[in-house]
């Protein structure tokens, strides 16, 4: 007996500002179906998933919800307008008897339904939309990053409510980890088509990497009858004018195939604007304690920060770590103890409040009015890396287009906000990063494209972030703050943390257990490589390579003979570079040694 769908979309068609969105767009989503609904920042996903739920009315076409099924919508905005404190908000509409449903997830998703509306945060308010439609249960659910202000005890208790749920559902989310977890289909929204596979995340990334190599192997083709084709014409058509008009419109035919094919938009630009060396001892905290009244915030806390190191601080929402991150940076004194830094730091800040953004400000205005990127009587450029560059150029760079660049930041979305807020913040020399949650709201591409940053920047990292897949790609340490001044520094990243607290807790549960006979056991094999160090030594080959490559480019270049009377300045920074990266490649064949030894012993 066949299913009837909770939703079908017929021809959907819908243009914005004269550039179509979709156009005759078939989707049907069927009761059980649990599909991630992906593709870059600004291709449509919010978009489409407003048309769902009939928030955005389509040019044409034809939604269909069966009699009796319900679709809800997780607002990101949500108007609160006439409820007094969030709990109002979040029961509206349910009968008395399932308000319980509204306080279960206001524990799993902690936020306080007696908030009062005007003092919520943003992130407050999303946390009670969440809730609101995780009480309601309708049929299908449609979540446009619900991830996103939740600390990862939340984003468990969420994964656990949808992996046991028998309502479908479609998701939007940058959390790998999440996608992975609770998806079984893939709508891929990609330069207006939208395509489906009936397979989860997992596999999305080998499959879009298939359809575009398919795509350019096509597009190769194309381009090699053309060019016979056109050779053709040049050559033979005069003799064969009438007999061959046909073959001469289909080239024209030809032509305007590849002009009509949209382009694949690229990656942002991004560069890590690495300053001078630190020392090698960046921060280290020694007895470190701090209190606001009864909440401790940390206890007789150590820390040795040293150059190069990725350390991620992670715990519920309001544990504080945004406070420990202050006392590492020396903006809050420590009550107990102290926090001393190393030499020469140069920090650069990304902030996840956007507070360095202006909504009223154009991004134009955001990049040409900051005093660390403006150029003297330039009211057009901003100074990148030392050098100047036209504030148009520079926002292209990262995806911007030319009429975006005098719109209003608050006409941005959160994807591009951040966009904008890492060309601002890469823009600036720094040995010493500082990300608080900056996967929010950056696609998968980005996403990888920053871990990629991170991994080849020479500076040290500290960072926020409940997002575990990007933990673990990242931090070389964690921090674990548990409450009641609680932190504790783990080696490696988010599972490397999760396996060692295990262990930690068998050690207590054993000692416990003492009273009880004990059995002699072999001793277990020392643990091989952490999460992060098998993400370093699978890098490492290619790193190798690439030195390898730039020193024999930089040797061909210091081979000329007349090149230090000829340029002199050209032959010394030739030189520093050379004997830069032969560091770099000493460095990194002994750190592949190494973690190959670690992982045989392993």
């Amino acid at each position: 007996m066949a299913r009837i769908p909770l939703l079908q979309m017929s021809g959907i068609s819908l243009t914005f500002g004269g550039d179509p969105v979709f156009s005759g767009l078939d989707l049907v989503i069927q009761p059980g179906d649990r599909v991630a609904l992906v593709g870059r920042n600004g291709s449509g996903k919010s978009t489409l998933m407003k048309v769902m739920a009939g928030l955005v009315e389509a040019d044409q076409g034809d939604i269909v919800i069966p009699p009796g099924k319900s679709v809800g919508y997780m607002e990101q905005d949500p108007d609160m307008q006439g409820f007094s404190t969030l709990g109002d908000y979040a029961s509206s509409g349910l009968e008395p008897g399932e308000l319980y449903k509204v306080e279960r997830a206001g524990e799993g998703l902690k936020f306080d339904p007696a908030r009062p509306v005007e003092t919520a945060s943003g992130g407050e308010r999303r946390r009670a939309a969440l809730a609101k439609l995780m009480a309601e249960a309708p049929d299908l659910m449609l979540l446009d990053e619900p991830t996103n202000h939740l600390d990862i005890e939340a984003i468990a208790w969420l994964e656990r409510e949808l992996g046991s749920t028998r309502a479908a559902y479609v998701l939007i989310s940058h959390d790998r980890a999440f996608l992975r977890a609770l998806t079984r289909a893939t709508l891929w929204i990609d330069r207006g088509d939208v395509r489906r596979q009936e397979q989860g995340f997992e596999a999305f990334e080998s499959w879009r990497d298939k359809v575009w190599e398919e795509e350019d192997q096509q597009r190769h083709k194309l381009n090699r009858l053309i060019k016979s084709e056109a050779r053709w014409a040049v050559e033979g058509i005069s003799a064969r004018r009438k007999r061959n008009q046909g073959r001469v419109r289909a080239l024209q035919a030809l032509r305007a195939e590849r002009a009509a094919q949209i382009k694949r938009q690229g990656s942002a630009a991004m560069a890590l604007e690495s300053g001078p060396k630190s020392g090698r001892k960046v921060i280290e905290a020694t007895g470190v304690s701090k209190a606001f009244g009864s909440q401790q915030i940390v206890r007789n806390f150590d820390l040795l920060v040293q150059r190069g190191d990725r350390v991620a601080l992670v715990g519920p929402n309001g544990v504080g770590k945004t406070t420990l991150l202050k006392m590492l940076l020396g903006q809050v004194d420590p009550d107990e103890g102290s926090v001393v830094q190393g030499t020469n730091l140069e920090i650069a800040v990304f902030d996840q409040a956007r507070a360095q953004l202006d909504p009223e400000m154009s991004l134009w205005d955001s990049l040409t009015g900051d005093p660390e990127m403006r150029v003297s009587g330039k009211a057009d450029q901003v100074m990148v890396g030392g050098q100047p560059k036209h504030v148009v150029g520079y926002l292209k760079e990262f995806l911007f287009d030319d009429a975006q660049a005098r719109a209003a930041v608050k006409s941005l979305s959160g994807g591009e906000k951040a966009r904008l807020l890492l060309a601002k913040l890469m823009a600036k020399s720094s040995n010493l990063l500082v990300l608080d949650e900056p996967t929010n709201d950056l696609d998968v591409e980005t996403l990888d494209l920053l871990q990629e940053l991170l991994d080849d920047y020479d500076g040290t990292v500290l960072l926020v972030s409940h997002d575990r897949d990007f933990l673990d790609r990242v931090a070389t340490t964690t921090i674990a703050m548990e409450g009641y001044g609680r932190a504790t520094v783990y080696a490696g990243g988010w599972s490397d943390y999760i396996a060692q607290r295990g262990e930690i807790a068998q050690k207590k549960e054993d000692k416990t257990k003492s009273s009880k006979p004990k059995v002699k056991q072999e001793a277990k094999p020392k643990h091989g490589l952490s999460f992060s160090e098998k993400h370093r030594l699978e890098k490492l080959p290619a790193e190798i390579a690439r030195l390898e490559a730039e020193i024999a480019k930089l040797e061909e270049l210091m081979s000329d003979p007349e090149l230090f009377t000829r340029e002199p300045v050209k032959f010394q920074k030739a030189t520093d570079a050379l004997v830069e990266r032969q560091e770099k490649l000493s460095a990194a064949e002994e750190e592949w040694l190494m973690l190959e030894e670690k992982a045989e012993s392993g």
